[in-house]
Parts: C-alpha cells; sequence; structure tokens
C-alpha cells in the first residue's frame, strides 16, 4: 500500500509541475501584452499574470505566516503584489509574479524528490516459501507465514526468504546484498544464512531463525527509511535571509512615504526590493551546473545535493564495485613443482572448473580465456564437490582445485597446512585455489577483486579539494588493507554491515563534517540515504541504491568525481556572486526611489535586468571546464 501511495504521490507531482509551466507561459504572454500595450481584452492582460501566479504566492506566504510564522521571501513579495495593485501599478505586480513564479518552478524541477526505491527493496524477499512437514513433505506458503523454527528448503537460484541456520547440505551464497562482498561464501551444516542473499548452487534445508519484521531484508527497510527521514534539506539562502528583507524594506517604504508624502516612491521600494534576482540566484546555478554534470556522466536527481557536495570533508567509499571493478581476477598462478611451469598450473585449473557453476570457477575460466586467448583442453570428467571444489580429468590427468577442506580430504595436505608464498596472498585478502596434479600439490591460483585504473589518481585529487577520503566496507580486514594500501587511503573500517555503515556516517556527522557516500549494491543503500550526499555508481550499481542516491554516475567512470566537486565549489562561487549582484543593485534601486527617479514601472524593468544579469551569470556554468 505504500509503495502504491508513493507511486499516486510522484505522479500527482508530476502533475503539479506540468501545471505550472503552463500557467507561466500563459502569465508570460499576458505580462509581455501588457508592456507592449496590447491586450485582446477590456482590461489590463497583467491580470492573468497575477491571477495564476501571484495569487498562489500570496496564498502560500499566508498559510506560512498564520500557521508557523514562518518569514519568507514569498511574504515581501506578496506585499509588493498588494500594493503595486492598490496603486494601480498593474504591469509592475504582474511582471514580479511571473518572475517568482519562475524561480519556484526552477526548485521545483531541480530540488526534485528522490525516490527512494523501498518497493524495490520489498521485492528482495521472495512472496513464497517451502515449508517441509515433520515426513519431510513440502507445502509452499506466503514467505510472510514463516515461524521461527520452521523448516525450509532452499533450492539453487533462489532467493533466502528468510533468516536461518542450515541444518544439511552445502552450498555457495552470493551475499552482496548484505555485505557487498564480491567473493561468493560456502556455507554447510551449521552456518548462518540471511534473507535477501541468493543460494548459488545445491540445495539445503535452513531452521528459521528471524523472520517477518525481524529479517536482514526488513531490517535493511527500515534502515532506508529512517536515513531518508533524518536526511535535512537546505534551505534557500533567499528564505534564510527574509526576515531581515522584509524588515528594511517595509522600514524604508514607510520612512520614504512618512518623509516624502508619496506613496509611489513607497511602492517603487517595495517592487525594486523584491527578491527575485535573488530568488533565481541558486536555482538557475543549479541547474546550468546538473546540465554540465551530465556531460560528464553524472546524473543528478536532487539539485541541493550540489551545494551540500561543495562542502563536503569527508568521501566515505565502499570497496566492492566502486574503487574495484567487482568481480574476481586471476592475480597470480604459481608452480610448487620443478617440471611444472606457472602457465601449466593455470592451464589445468582453467580446464579442470570449465564446465563449474561456481562464480570463482566462471571466473577463473574468465581471466584464462581474457589473458592468453587459448582455448581449454576438453574435460573427460567433471565432478562438483559443494564446499570444496571440483575434479576432472583433462589432458589425461586427474585434476582437483578446491580449497584447503578439499586437499586434506585427499590426503594430499595436512589440514592446516600453508606455505610462505600462499600465506603473501592469503594476508592480501585474495581467495586461494589449490590445484593438485596426479595426486600430488602441483600449485595454487591467488583471486583478487583488483582496483580500478583511475582509483589511485582519483583519490589524491579528491584529497587535493580538502575531502579526506575512507573505506566503508563489508569486506575483510585484510581485503579492505590490501585495497586501501595500494590507493593511499589512511582511515579504514572493514567488516560493516548496513548499520555500521550508518554509524560511522553518523559518527563524522556529529562531529560537524559534511560526508559524502560512494557505493553501488543494496547494502550501500541506508548509508547512501543517510549521508549528506549519496552517488551511486549507475552502470554496475543496484537499481535500489541508485534510487537511494542523490546522484548516480552513468557510465561508472570514479575518475570524474572529482571534476564533480570542483564543478559544485564553482557553482557555489556563482551562486555567492550572483546574490551579491542582486542586492547591490537592490540597494542602489532603493536609493534611486527615495529620491523619486525610479517609478514602479522602471523599477520593475530595471528589477527584470537584474534577473536576465543573474541568469545568464549562471548560464556560463554549463560549459565550464576544470583547469
Amino acid at each position: 500500500m505504500k509503495a502504491v501511495i508513493s507511486r499516486l504521490e510522484w505522479i500527482s507531482e508530476l502533475g503539479g509541475i506540468r501545471k505550472d509551466i503552463i500557467s507561466l507561459i500563459i502569465s508570460g504572454a499576458a505580462v509581455i501584452c501588457s508592456l507592449t500595450g496590447w491586450s485582446p481584452f477590456s482590461f489590463d492582460a497583467a491580470w492573468i499574470a497575477i491571477l495564476f501566479c501571484g495569487i498562489p504566492i500570496i496564498m502560500e506566504a499566508i498559510i506560512g505566516l498564520v500557521t508557523t510564522f514562518d518569514i519568507k521571501a514569498d511574504v515581501l513579495v506578496s506585499i509588493a503584489l498588494i500594493a503595486s495593485v492598490i496603486t494601480g501599478e498593474i504591469f509592475a505586480a504582474g511582471e514580479v509574479a511571473v518572475i517568482m513564479q519562475l524561480g519556484g518552478l526552477l526548485e521545483e524541477l531541480t530540488v526534485a524528490k528522490a525516490r527512494s526505491g523501498i518497493e524495490k527493496l520489498v521485492k528482495l524477499t521472495p512472496t513464497t516459501a517451502r515449508i517441509l512437514d515433520a515426513d519431510g513433505k513440502e507445502t509452499i506458503v506466503p514467505s510472510i507465514q514463516v515461524r521461527v523454527g520452521d523448516k525450509v528448503r532452499i533450492l539453487p537460484g533462489e532467493t533466502i526468504p528468510v533468516d536461518g541456520v542450515i541444518l544439511s547440505g552445502q552450498t555457495s551464497i552470493n551475499q552482496a546484498v548484505m555485505t557487498g562482498e564480491s567473493m561468493p561464501v560456502d556455507k554447510t551444516a551449521g552456518d548462518e544464512v540471511s534473507s535477501g542473499t541468493v543460494n548459488q548452487f545445491g540445495a539445503f534445508d535452513m531452521e528459521a531463525a528471524k523472520v517477518g519484521e525481524d529479517s536482514s531484508i526488513q531490517r535493511m527497510i527500515r534502515l532506508v527509511q529512517s536515513a531518508d527521514a533524518g536526511k535535512a534539506k537546505i534551505v534557500g539562502l533567499a528564505d534564510r535571509w527574509a526576515t531581515w528583507i522584509v524588515v528594511v524594506a517595509l522600514l524604508a517604504a514607510a520612512l520614504t512615504w512618512l518623509f516624502t508624502g508619496q506613496i509611489i516612491r513607497a511602492v517603487t521600494i517595495l517592487v525594486v526590493f523584491c527578491p527575485c534576482a535573488l530568488v533565481l540566484a541558486t536555482p538557475t546555478a543549479i541547474m546550468a551546473a546538473i546540465g554540465n554534470a551530465t556531460k560528464h556522466g553524472f546524473l543528478v536527481k536532487e539539485g541541493d545535493a550540489l551545494e551540500r557536495l561543495a562542502g563536503v570533508t569527508k568521501i566515505t567509499f565502499d570497496k566492492t564495485g566502486t574503487l574495484t571493478y567487482g568481480v574476481p581476477q586471476v592475480v597470480c598462478a604459481k608452480s610448487m613443482e620443478s617440471d611444472m611451469s606457472d602457465d601449466d598450473v593455470y592451464r589445468f585449473c582453467a580446464a579442470a572448473e570449465q564446465l563449474s557453476e561456481h562464480p570463482l570457477g566462471k571466473a577463473i575460466v574468465k581471466s584464462y580465456r581474457a589473458e592468453t586467448g587459448i582455448s581449454l583442453p576438453s574435460c573427460e570428467q567433471f565432478v562438483m564437490l559443494p564446499g570444496r571444489g571440483v575434479f576432472a580429468v583433462a589432458c589425461g590427468k586427474q585434476i582437483f582445485a578446491g580449497n584447503l577442506e578439499l586437499m586434506a580430504d585427499k590426503n594430499i595436505l595436512a589440514a592446516g597446512e600453508t606455505f610462505a608464498e600462499m600465506e603473501i596472498y592469503l594476508k592480501q585478502g585474495c581467495t586461494v585455489i589449490y590445484v593438485s596434479v596426479d595426486g600430488r600439490l602441483s600449485g595454487f591460483l591467488a583471486l583478487s577483486d583488483t582496483p580500478r585504473e583511475n582509483s589511485a589518481s582519483m583519490i589524491d585529487q579528491l584529497r587535493k579539494l580538502s575531502a579526506e577520503p575512507v573505506l566503508l566496507t563489508g569486506d575483510h580486514e585484510e581485503a579492505a588493507t590490501s585495497i586501501a594500501r595500494r590507493l593511499q587511503i589512511r582511515e579504514i573500517h572493514a567488516g560493516c554491515s548496513p548499520e555500521d555503515k550508518l554509524r560511522w556516517i553518523g559518527s563524522y556527522q556529529e562531529r560537524q563534517e559534511i560526508v559524502c557516500m560512494i557505493g553501488d549494491g543494496v547494502n550501500d543503500a541506508p548509508a547512501l540515504k543517510k549521508a549528506d550526499v549519496g552517488i551511486a555508481m549507475g552502470g554496475i550499481g543496484s537499481d535500489i541504491a541508485v534510487d537511494a542516491a542523490d546522484i548516480a554516475l552513468v557510465d561508472d567512470k570514479v575518475e570524474e568525481l572529482p571534476y564533480l566537486m570542483a564543478l559544485s565549489k564553482r557553482m557555489m562561487r556563482t551562486i555567492k556572486l550572483n546574490m551579491t549582484f542582486s542586492l547591490t543593485l537592490n540597494f542602489i534601486a532603493i536609493a534611486l526611489a527615495i529620491t523619486g527617479i525610479l517609478t514602479p514601472i522602471v523599477g520593475a524593468l530595471v528589477h527584470n535586468a537584474g534577473s536576465v544579469l543573474v541568469i545568464g551569470n549562471s548560464a556560463l556554468l554549463l560549459n565550464w571546464k576544470r583547469r
């Protein structure tokens, strides 16, 4: 039901924006007719702009004042509108209404509501589960009916419906949804499994331990919701200064009327003091910056995210798929026999794994073919050994490829026995595959997730932009430390659950740090919501991570992140310049209005020219390039 309501709200929001655009077009045409003196009606055409654009502004200002005594920029605009109408300056009132409506529309388009992706998270939980009774008979029931202690059967390729403990069977579980780990994890009887994770192969039976709202995937949903609710939105600078602007404008208008006795001068002050250019200063710069960012592969979903990004002091990274490619690759093939080369060990292992369904086996075969371009010898026999490895006959050799337990089972190695060269790779967080040929330990392969080509230079550039990189990963300590050392990241937090990532980001924010989170997995969604700015990898990232983020990196080119940060800083400089110019112009115009040099109509045109110059200055951001 919540998902349906969210969807209806989104459709309603789109309809409202279309309606605002139509109203603005009609009102703009009406103001032009009023300026040229031509009107097909018996009244001034600017009245149409007042009706379509002015009345909503006045109503919003009244509601804000009455309900929360909230003095925003629209209060001064309303005063200027009413004063202009009372004194018969209809064009001035219509022109002010159109400019303010344009600013409001730009903000609606740029500071759009981010889609939470909650409905997609819900879809990760299977709707049904296989319950086994005391006689072993299967019954398919809705997953919400599973109770603690129920015996559940999971088939190959299925998503696990509830948290539990494996009772029998061996398999490999893709836990990326919860931990972000690139490597699948082998599981056997006694091991815990989480809802939302995927059974790669091999059926197993489990006992349900946490169901319904207590399950891992439901906790993830609540984390995303709570993180989103706690994220503050940036208040427009014009609204922050509105109270002082209103006081100064009213005081200046009242004193001018008191000392000169000319109400027309007071009205002119209110018209020129109306903060149109001030209101346009931010959204026009944001729109131009978004246009520039799009050219570099960024989809900016929340306009005010660029404002936050300009002040970021901590930039936290998930490891897998963000700083790394997220795919295990063979980084070493080593022979341990004098009559066998490293290439021979690599070839024998790949030949044995070519029929394997295990992700690591597939990675070995893919790496071998990519590196050598040589076709593999045919596999004469093949046996999958779940939780341990494979056995195959290829090239006339009997080949075992798998983990240490497999080697111990076949009396090839003593349980727990390793060698110095293997230890080097194990300490770096690599996964080691042992290779036995004709009953002898012949060598090993080391697989690891490798850093992206430009990750190191990107980290260095971000540090120069005053953003300190931090690694937040679900991977184990060795893998995290190895990657961090190669990329020169000084602060590392490994083994992080989604809750841990939230806590770390919250702790930085408590220390007044502005935090940006970069991630790609479902497990990163709560952190992407919690951070001041969330950036998701749009190409390889999950839909849920992209929905949770403020910005998506469409082509996954992380080397563009420093450009986006530099662009955001440039955008903030443009906004400050726009605001300084608009306020200066307003004060000059007030001085001229007090002396009677400016009339309301000329004042409206002057203040309109200021708005045009602000828009022109913002437009320069469209083609800005980083030196």
